[in-house]
């Protein structure tokens, strides 16, 4: 059985740094990425990393700020977020699928976690 557990949510300033990460088991992803819902806005994309860790995918707004890696062995993959904004307030939720091609559609994701809470202060 699949199961994805974040970790690493938390409060943090406007401009400070929070790195969260996803611990994986019962099987092995082609893709593992990170997405991100607030309340009443759909599920939007964050950042995708594939099994090689050779091609990496961000949204515009994490683009630059935040960068994702993953460990094999470890079966984990991280999200590194800096230079925060309250805009980035969210719940952030780790993602994998089978396929080795890294992609944005969140429907393409067959497996979840559920989530853990990143709240930026201004």
């Amino acid at each position: 059985q699949v199961h994805l557990a974040e970790s690493g949510g938390g409060l943090v300033q406007a401009g400070g740094s929070l790195r969260v990460s996803c611990a994986a088991s019962g099987g092995t992803f082609g893709v593992m990425g990170w997405f991100r819902q607030v309340p009443g806005k759909e599920r939007e994309f964050v950042a995708a990393i594939n099994w090689s860790g050779t091609v990496v995918d961000y949204s515009d707004s994490a683009k630059g700020r935040f960068a994702i890696s993953r460990d094999r062995a470890e079966n984990t993959v991280d999200l590194q977020m800096n230079n925060l904004d309250p805009e980035d307030t969210a719940v952030y939720y780790c993602a994998a699928r089978r396929s080795l091609v890294v992609g944005r559609d969140r429907a393409a994701y067959a497996y979840w976690g559920q989530g853990t809470q990143v709240t930026v202060s201004s």
